[in-house]
């Protein structure tokens, strides 16, 4: 058996600590421009889906185009809210206390976005449009239901903080 050269074994372990770096998660600044990088447009995103569906609740329009209309509008934020969620879950776990748990939680928060537009769009598109002030009426219902999802989704912030994270999201100008 042939001993291990001493410049192979020093090269070994140069390029091991390197490689270890690489394969591991992602620091609190990398994480955090990754995310604020998937959110960013999601966002905007959902801001126009938003003042599109308020336009259309108050615009006079047959009740076959209000329904056609909000429903794109619903399916548009639920993919956009489906689009950011691939993105965080791209960025990984940040290597923090509980970064899993914080990243699951970001994960599950877009996710249940995007289920509340998806239940909004499902809810509009099963409407009878006929008699018109029966379909707004349970317009205004699969709104409130929306509301009350999108809310239920919204993230914990006080159970999944981290410091280091905090940090990078207050200095990173892809988070402001």
């Amino acid at each position: 058996m042939r001993a291990v050269r001493p410049i192979s074994l020093a090269l070994a372990l140069v390029l091991a600590v390197p490689l270890g770096a690489c394969s591991g998660q992602p620091g609190p600044q990398a994480w955090a421009a990754l995310v604020c990088t998937a959110l960013n447009p999601w966002r905007s995103e959902i801001d126009t889906l938003t003042s599109r569906t308020q336009q259309q609740m108050t615009t006079k329009t047959t009740p076959g185009q209000a329904k056609e209309n909000l429903a794109r509008l619903f399916d548009g934020a639920a993919t956009a809210s489906e689009e950011a969620r691939r993105d965080v879950e791209r960025a990984g776990v940040p290597d923090v206390d509980k970064g899993d748990e914080i990243a699951q939680g970001f994960i599950g928060s877009l996710a249940g976005i995007r289920d509340a537009y998806g239940h909004a769009r499902n809810g509009i598109q099963a409407l009878a449009t006929s008699p018109a002030k029966a379909f707004y009426a349970e317009v205004s219902k699969v709104v409130e239901r929306l509301t009350a999802e999108y809310e239920e989704s919204s993230l914990d912030t006080k159970t999944l903080e981290s410091i280091e994270l905090r940090q990078a999201f207050d200095s990173l100008p892809e988070c402001q």
